[in-house]
C-alpha cells in the first residue's frame, strides 16, 4: 500500500483509517482520479462554451433516454420509502446525537456543506458516524449534560454527504498525489459502516452534492461498483440520493437518474447552491442571468419554480423520492420572530406537499414536527406520494433558463446582508466550524457561496442600489469593514476578510470559495 497520512494524529483514528479503509482510498484513486479530473476539466469548459455564445439545453444525445418510459430506478430501500422531514447537519458529536434522536425519518450525516474539512473533522466525523450505527455514541458537554441516544423512538436513518467532486483532500496522499475528498468519505464510511448498517437492515445510503452532469453521477456509479466488489457486498446494496443543486444538472435529471439507476433513491432541490451555480455558470452572459438580493428569490420565482416541478415530475416518472428544501430557520427565543418565520416555513412547506414533493428538509430540531405536520396532511398514512406522476407539468429549457423575470432590485440592507454573513461564516469555517447559526438561520457553505457570488454578480453587471448608488469595489470594501466593526475586529475576521474580498471583487470569478478557504487550514 502506498497510502500516506501528512495529517496529524486525531484519537481513536486507528478505528477508521483502517488497512481496509485506506485499501478502499487507494483503489478508488488509482481507478477513477484521472475520470473525476478530466470530469472537472469538463466543467470549465462547459463554462468557456457558455461564454463564447453555447447555451444550457436538454441533450440531444440522450434524448431516447428521456423519451423512453420503460426504464425505472431501484425499489426504495429499507429506511427510504417514507423521507418526509430529513434533518441536515454536520457529524459533530453532540448534533449527530441530537439529529437522530429528533424525530425526523433521515438524517442527511452532512461531511460536506456544513463540516469545515480540516483533518480533525475528517476523522472525527467517522467515528463518530461508526459510534452512532453500533448505538455506543454518547456525550457530555463542559456543564456535564450528557447526550445519548433514545431507545423510545425510531432513530432517523442516517445518509452520508460525502465532499463535492471537486474538493481534495491533501491530508491523505497515494503515491504523492493528493485525493478526492469524495472518494475519501466515501471509502472510509464503506469500509467501517456498510457492514454495520446491512447488520441493522439498512444499507449504506448517500446524497451526493454538486453534480454538474450525468457522467459525472456515472462516476459516482463505478465507485459504488468498485466498493461494493471490493467489500463482498451485493451489488446494488448502496442507495444514492442526488442534490440538483447545479444549473447544469437540472437539464440532465433523468441522466442521471439512468447512470445511477440501480442504486438511486431520489433527487433533491437544493437552493442556495443552485442560484449559486446560476451565477457561476452565467458569469458572462450579462443582465439577463443577475439575480436580486437572495432573501427574495424564493422558490415561487419563475425560474426556480420550473426547477422544482421538473425535479418531481422527473423522480416520480422513474419511481424515484423527491426530496424538497430547507428550512433553516432556528427557533428563537422571542416569540414575535418565531411567529413570522413558522409561518413562513409552514406556508413553504405545505406548497412543496401540494407540489408532489416526497419529504423536505430542516436544519434544526425544533422544526422536524412543522414539516411532518404538513407533509403529513398531504400523505395521510402514506410513505410518499411517488404514485402522483405530475403529467400535466411541461417545463422547457425556456423555462429553466428564465432568470430575468426576477427583477434585481438590492437594497443597501440586502449587500449588507451577504457581506456580514460572509464574513461571520468564513470566520467560523476557517477555526473548524461548518455549520453556524447566524440572524437565527442555519449557515453553511452555500449560504457563503451565493452571498459572495451575488456580489461579484452585481459589481461585473454595474447592478445600483435600488437608491441609485453603483456598487463597486469601494463600496464593498467599505461597507465591510463598517459590517466587521460590528463584529468584533479580531484577527480571524481579518482573516476572513481577506479570503472574502479576495473573492467578491476579483477581476476573475472564483469557481469554489472554499478552495482558497482550504489552503488556509492545516
Amino acid at each position: 500500500m502506498t497510502v500516506t497520512i501528512t495529517g496529524k494524529t486525531i484519537e481513536r483514528q486507528e478505528e477508521v483509517l483502517s488497512d481496509t479503509g485506506l485499501a478502499l482510498v487507494e483503489l478508488l484513486h488509482r481507478d477513477l482520479n484521472p475520470k473525476r479530473l478530466a470530469l472537472l476539466e469538463a466543467r470549465k469548459n462547459r463554462i468557456a462554451d457558455i461564454a463564447s455564445g453555447k447555451e444550457l439545453n436538454f441533450l440531444e444525445e440522450t434524448k431516447s433516454i428521456r423519451e423512453d418510459l420503460t426504464w425505472q430506478v431501484a425499489p426504495l430501500a429499507p429506511g427510504l420509502q417514507d423521507r418526509r422531514v430529513e434533518i441536515t447537519g454536520p457529524t459533530e458529536r453532540k448534533m449527530t446525537i441530537n439529529a437522530l434522536n429528533s424525530g425526523a425519518k433521515v438524517w442527511l450525516a452532512d461531511q460536506e456543506d456544513s463540516t469545515t474539512p480540516n483533518w480533525q473533522n475528517v476523522v472525527q466525523g467517522q467515528i463518530n458516524l461508526k459510534d452512532a450505527i453500533n448505538g455506543t455514541i454518547e456525550f457530555t458537554n463542559e456543564t456535564g449534560k450528557k447526550y445519548e441516544l433514545r431507545k423510545d423512538q425510531p432513530l432517523a436513518t442516517i445518509v452520508m454527504r460525502p465532499r463535492g467532486l471537486h474538493l481534495p483532500e491533501k491530508h491523505l496522499l497515494v503515491d504523492g498525489e493528493i485525493t478526492s475528498g469524495s472518494f475519501v468519505d466515501f471509502a472510509l464510511y464503506m469500509a467501517n459502516c456498510a457492514k454495520l448498517q446491512i447488520a441493522n437492515g439498512l444499507g449504506p445510503y448517500f446524497y451526493l452534492p454538486k453534480l454538474e452532469s450525468h457522467l459525472e453521477a456515472r462516476l459516482w456509479n463505478q465507485a459504488f461498483l468498485i466498493a461494493q466488489e471490493f467489500l463482498g457486498i451485493p451489488q446494488g446494496t448502496i442507495r444514492a440520493t442526488v442534490l440538483i443543486e447545479t444549473y447544469p444538472a437540472a437539464f440532465e435529471m433523468d441522466e442521471i437518474l439512468y447512470e445511477l439507476r440501480e442504486h438511486c433513491a431520489g433527487l433533491n432541490a437544493g437552493r442556495w447552491d443552485y442560484m449559486f451555480s446560476v451565477i457561476k455558470t452565467h458569469r458572462t452572459s450579462g443582465k439577463d442571468f443577475v439575480l436580486p438580493e437572495r432573501n427574495t428569490v424564493t422558490m415561487t420565482v419563475p425560474f426556480m419554480r420550473a426547477y422544482t416541478e421538473l425535479l418531481v415530475q422527473t423522480c416520480h416518472k422513474r419511481g424515484a423520492s423527491a426530496i424538497g428544501g430547507m428550512a433553516a430557520f432556528i427557533p428563537s427565543s422571542d416569540p414575535k420572530i418565531n411567529e413570522v418565520a413558522f409561518a413562513k416555513v409552514q406556508a413553504d412547506k405545505a406548497r412543496e406537499a401540494g407540489d408532489g414533493f416526497d419529504g423536505s428538509w430542516v436544519a434544526h430540531p425544533g422544526m422536524v414536527e412543522l414539516c411532518k405536520s404538513e407533509f403529513t396532511k398531504v400523505l395521510g398514512d402514506n410513505p410518499n406520494q411517488i404514485s402522483r406522476k405530475r403529467e400535466e407539468v411541461s417545463i422547457s429549457s425556456t423555462d429553466l433558463l428564465n432568470v430575468k423575470a426576477t427583477p434585481a432590485v438590492v437594497t443597501e440592507a440586502g449587500l449588507r446582508n451577504n457581506i456580514s454573513v460572509s464574513i461571520q461564516y468564513l470566520e467560523s469555517w476557517l477555526r473548524g466550524i461548518g455549520a453556524v447559526a447566524i440572524f437565527n438561520l442555519m449557515e453553511d457553505a452555500a449560504t457563503a457561496e451565493i452571498s459572495r457570488s451575488q456580489i461579484w454578480q452585481w459589481i461585473h453587471n454595474e447592478i445600483k442600489l435600488d437608491d441609485g448608488r453603483l456598487i463597486d469595489a469601494e463600496m464593498v470594501k467599505d461597507f465591510t469593514d463598517s459590517e466587521i466593526a460590528k463584529l468584533g475586529d479580531s484577527a480571524r475576521y481579518q482573516q476572513a476578510k481577506e479570503t472574502f474580498i479576495a473573492c467578491a471583487i476579483s477581476q476573475e470569478y472564483l469557481d469554489f470559495l472554499t478552495l482558497p478557504a482550504y489552503e488556509r487550514m492545516d
